[in-house]
């Protein structure tokens, strides 16, 4: 028999949840199995899949070693020389700023190059995270930015603090602005409601007024920070978060985000490419500000935090709007 006692960083999640992530190659029906047949136990009592553990309770396992360690994933961690721009950091999240070419998570081609490689790997040295010591719980990022795309990456430093915050980005409560620049002049602020469907395997989307289908609604706001000659300098509000939101439904407006080789204008593209050899699409995701987030991160309600983005986008702004 194997007993396990749970842990902050495995507390308040369901028992067939953290039984997925500790026995990770075991059939979901095994467990099940398991757990009818009282082969798995909840302090030392019958038990059921949906039951929530908490920090303290003990799960005991009543099957040989050998099962257990043959449905188990050795823990790797891959190495990473990334430098981090750490927008800001306390005990239990942390900022980074992703540049442009940096991937957010991994896609096992590029090891140890991504954000999520990143801080995985600052937070050992730090001490902040123990890989020896956790089971099943590995520091992850909330958000992701497109490849090319630069700008603020949320990671939770622990498993509470994942949950506060993915439940609220799901809840809109954590508002994310982006800086873009586009081709054409917006008069005033507005803020534009569509619908977007996806192509999966071109991984382009597609903006519409009309829901049918497929097609999930878009919500996007819209504030002018700049104008000049044929440019405009915006500040963009994602309401909701749709792949290439922002992207497709500026494009779909009628304003093309500068250097965007898919949804962009291959003239304005071609012509800014010899003048500042912009290769990618001038989207910078430069704020992110807090409300409404429970438990023990209520301390950042009401909080913003910003980025620079890169030297090159920066002088393409200041060269473009004096």
């Amino acid at each position: 028999m194997r007993e396990i006692i749970i842990k902050e960083n495995e507390s308040g999640q369901r028992l067939d949840r953290f039984l997925r992530k500790y026995l990770d190659k075991a059939p979901r029906s095994f467990l099940y199995r398991m757990i009818r047949k009282k082969n798995i136990e909840l302090n030392h009592k019958r038990t059921k899949p949906e039951t929530t553990i908490y920090k303290g309770d003990s799960i005991q396992l009543f099957l040989a070693d050998e099962t257990i360690e043959k449905f188990r994933t050795e823990i790797k961690i891959v190495k990473s020389d990334l430098d981090l721009d750490i927008v800001y950091e306390d005990k239990n999240i942390i900022l980074i700023n992703k540049d442009i070419g940096v991937l957010s998570h991994g896609d096992g081609r590029s090891s140890g190059s991504s954000i999520v490689d990143g801080m995985v790997n600052y937070l050992i040295e730090k001490k902040d995270y123990k890989p020896e010591v956790e089971r099943t719980f590995t520091p992850s990022i909330c958000n992701r930015l497109d490849r090319n795309t630069c700008g603020i990456i949320i990671g939770a430093k622990n498993y509470q603090s994942l949950k506060i915050v993915n439940e609220a980005l799901r809840q809109s409560h954590i508002h994310r602005f982006y800086k873009t620049i586009v081709y054409g002049i917006v008069d005033e602020d507005f803020q534009d409601k569509a619908y977007i469907s996806r192509d999966k395997n071109k991984n382009i989307t597609k903006v519409s007024k009309e829901s049918k289908g497929n097609r999930q609604e878009i919500q996007t706001k819209i504030k002018v920070l700049k104008t000049m000659d044929k440019f405009s300098l915006l500040e963009i509000q994602l309401l909701t978060g749709r792949t290439h939101q922002i992207r497709s439904h500026l494009s779909y407006l009628g304003y093309p985000i500068i250097g965007d080789r898919k949804y962009g204008n291959k003239s304005i593209n071609d012509t800014l490419d010899k003048k500042y050899r912009l290769k990618y699409q001038y989207l910078h995701g430069y704020k992110v500000k807090f409300q409404k987030l429970e438990g023990s991160l209520k301390y950042l309600n009401g909080e913003s935090f910003e980025s620079k983005a890169n030297e090159k986008y920066l002088n393409i702004e200041e060269d473009l709007f004096n």
